[in-house]
């Protein structure tokens, strides 16, 4: 796998800045791949293998999905709203998984491990990259259930609500009395009130600026 300081420097510039979550989320990577047996998940043949779950929306989970090719549109990388900064790596190919968790211990051990740096921030950014993986990091061994419709590949099923009418794909339906619902109807939704509304210009398309 590249070197760290090039994929920090790398996936610090994707994300748009250098902070602590960027060397933690790229130091959880390089661990958990190392720990399902991948050197190079971004190459064609590795990255059909792996799926990544990351249990945070931060910037930890931008350096995760930069260091490790995962992404929403190739379904191997799935959010999961926890609100903990873990991110669980599973190799397809055996199947081999291990949950990684940043400590809340590396925090307050940051001055130890940089004392001569008095901003916070750069204080972290520091004492991360020091670290021993044992300090920064929990490691669990983990078996992960993964139904087909969540594996990578062509839609598997479609189901359209009895309700609204909207096309589901993957099995994400809700069966009630017999019939399917999508989820915004079964179990509601984020957004409120939808209204089917026109815009300026809606007929437009591409090639109308060719």
């Amino acid at each position: 796998m590249h070197d760290f300081n090039r994929l920090l420097a790398a996936s610090a510039e994707a994300h748009g800045h250098l902070c602590p979550g960027q060397v933690v989320g790229v130091r959880m990577a390089l661990l958990g791949c190392r720990l399902i047996g991948l050197d190079d998940p971004r190459c064609r043949d590795q990255i059909k293998k792996l799926i990544v779950y990351v249990e945070m929306d931060r910037c930890t989970a931008d350096a995760v999905a930069f260091v490790t090719g995962v992404k929403l549109g190739r379904r191997s990388l799935k959010f999961m709203d926890y609100g903990i900064m873990a991110a669980t790596f599973i190799n397809l190919d055996g199947p081999r998984a291990f949950r990684v968790i940043s400590t809340e211990e590396a925090r307050d051990l940051a001055p130890l491990y940089a004392p001569g740096e008095t901003n916070k921030i750069r204080q972290q950014i520091e004492a991360y990259r020091k670290m021993p993986e044992c300090v920064l990091f929990r490691v669990q061994k983990v078996h992960v259930p993964i139904s087909p419709y969540d594996l990578p590949g062509p839609t598997r099923s479609k189901a359209t609500c009895a309700r609204c009418g909207q096309v589901v794909r993957d099995g994400k339906e809700i069966i009630r009395d017999g019939e399917p619902l999508c989820k915004p109807c079964a179990l509601g939704a984020y957004f409120q009130n939808p209204q089917a509304t026109g815009w300026p210009e809606m007929h437009r398309s591409p090639d109308d600026d060719a």
